[in-house]
């Protein structure tokens, strides 16, 4: 899961980054995620690949910004997403907003606000996710949890249905093979000693710590060995703030 691998690479919701799937994981109990979002990007070279992401308002869906394509679809209210369910919402994104330091070399600000066509009704499969204050800074040792789609083996698919993993965070030196890493805008998720990770596909989906979603899978190692590297959200309230201000 170094850099380019987390870029757009396969089909489906997070087998696209290199940070894309679930390993080590279980399935979720069908809708009991009803903020995840399934994006299906169409890239500038005409390649359909996918991300995860989550709703933080009726209109807007956080994600990772090397998800950014074309033209991007957001699902809503899936548990497989292969079986059309009568709880899926499919709706367009008008607007991007990468972070605007966001630097696809070190994946450093690897964060990006989706806008919307239309908002979202919310239901017991569809509801928006809180974040963190700006100065949360969420410790190492806590247990989080990591939702999606992604590959469940390292030359695997991506899963049909959404897939959960408890993750552990870790002390910022477990990530010091990965030279872009900084503390301050990132996280180091998961015990090098377990075999379990986000990997392909996962990208762009939540960590969520005692409810509150904390980080945003971005990159990890093309073996899937973590600990895997994710967004630190706190560090971006105020940016996302005005995002969704001035929108």
């Amino acid at each position: 899961m170094h850099r380019p691998p987390l870029a757009l690479l396969l089909l489906l919701l997070c087998r696209r980054a290199e940070a894309g799937e679930i390993i080590g994981g279980t399935e979720c109990k069908p809708h009991s995620r009803p903020y995840m979002a399934h994006l299906e990007i169409l890239t500038p070279q005409n390649h359909l690949v996918s991300c995860g992401g989550f709703l933080i308002r009726r209109n807007f869906v956080l994600t990772a910004a090397h998800c950014a394509g074309r033209f991007i679809t957001v699902t809503l209210g899936a548990h497989n997403i292969r079986k059309k369910e009568d709880t899926w919402q499919k709706l367009e994104v008008i607007k991007q907003f990468p972070h605007p330091k966001y630097d696809d070399l070190t994946t450093r600000h690897d964060i990006m606000l989706l806008k919307l066509k239309e908002k979202a009704n919310l239901t017991l499969a569809v509801g928006t996710l809180p974040l963190p204050p700006q100065f949360n800074f969420v410790l190492p040792g806590r247990m989080c949890r990591v939702a999606g789609w992604g590959r469940r083996q390292v030359h695997g698919e991506g899963s049909d249905t959404l897939q959960e993993v408890k993750l552990r965070l870790m002390d910022p030196q477990a990530c010091r093979h990965y030279l872009a890493f900084d503390h301050n805008l990132q996280l180091c998720v998961g015990n090098p000693r377990k075999r379990k990770t986000a990997f392909k596909g996962d990208s762009g989906g939540p960590l969520l710590c005692a409810g509150v979603a904390q980080g945003i899978v971005s990159y990890g190692q093309k073996n899937a060995k973590p600990p895997a590297v994710f967004t630190r959200i706190s560090h971006y309230r105020l940016w996302i703030n005005e995002v969704l201000k001035e929108n």
